[in-house]
């Protein structure tokens, strides 16, 4: 049995999935399997990854097109390390990433269960300098990283003071996910975040607190995807919603703030105003960050 299964769901990434396939490859901590899980796709991913000749990596290929919790949840299936670890077929770890992780759960009591890591967001490209340079001073949408614990940082992954991407960073331990079922296939969005949640229902989450990930931006999806995907998010957990409204949280004011700021960068400002109408009032480490998305939703619509 490896130490870790590395999953790594794709759909069309023929271009970019060997740098990540690669850094799960050339770990410091050997002991992986690496399981690529092909979303049916199109284009070159099967030769891409049979170009490969690394008994440690196995690559699986759906013959539809299922989604990335499905694609997940079959990796996990043929898994066999003692911890599962997750990385989106876009992004990149540090060579240390997995073995830091394992020491850190390793020197805690076993009620330590699951780990995420630092970001670095790397830049497109593509952009030019001075879009750029806007980019990182206005960018910010005030969440934080670090934090440590169980159950009590489901408030503030539904308040949204907490990003892990733990699409990318979270390892957990195996038994963990096989007594959660893995990943909620109902979600095409949030489905990282729902499964974070369940982790931390079942023990706590530790953080390596050095930039393990290389993060590779791609867009996102539409305002009005997140809109309809956090409608289902936040019905899942209305359990959780309803005490922490009694609480004094305003979890759907959080979320309906979130969503209007995704409909100002995309420059539809009347729904955006009106979600935000409806929303939290934004705190002032958030302001910066909503300035960017009104002057993105600007140049939008300017086409610029």
């Amino acid at each position: 049995m490896p130490t870790v299964s590395v999953i790594i769901p794709t759909y069309n990434r023929a271009d970019v999935l060997p740098r990540s396939v690669d850094s799960a490859l050339d770990q410091t901590l050997e002991d992986v399997e690496v399981v690529v899980v092909d979303d049916a796709s199109d284009d070159d991913t099967a030769s891409v990854v049979n170009e490969y000749d690394d008994p440690r990596l196995t690559y699986l290929e759906h013959e539809t097109n299922r989604g990335g919790s499905a694609a997940r949840n079959t990796g996990i299936e043929a898994a066999t390390g003692d911890y599962i670890a997750l990385l989106d077929s876009d992004d990149v770890w540090a060579a240390t990433k997995l073995e830091q992780q394992v020491e850190t759960l390793e020197q805690r009591s076993d009620e330590w269960v699951a780990a995420y890591c630092g970001t670095t967001v790397v830049s497109d490209e593509d952009a030019t300098a001075g879009w750029e340079r806007l980019k990182s001073f206005f960018g910010g949408h005030g969440s934080r990283e670090g934090a440590e614990g169980g159950e009590a940082l489901v408030k503030e992954v539904l308040m949204e003071n907490l990003h892990t991407s733990a699409g990318s960073t979270l390892i957990v331990e195996s038994d963990v996910v096989d007594r959660i079922d893995g990943f909620d296939e109902s979600f095409d969005r949030y489905q990282d975040t729902e499964f974070l949640i369940r982790v931390l229902k079942q023990g706590k989450l530790a953080y390596v607190d050095e930039p393990l990930l290389w993060r590779y931006p791609s867009g996102g999806p539409s305002a009005d995807a997140v809109r309809e995907a956090n409608s289902h998010f936040l019905r899942t957990f209305a359990d959780d919603v309803v005490e922490l409204e009694t609480e004094g949280y305003d979890v759907t004011g959080t979320h309906h703030y979130a969503i209007g700021s995704l409909y100002l960068r995309e420059g539809r400002f009347d729904q955006g105003v009106s979600f935000l109408r409806a929303g939290t009032t934004p705190s002032p480490s958030q302001l910066p960050g909503l300035c960017f998305n009104v002057i993105k939703g600007a140049r939008t619509r300017l086409g610029a």
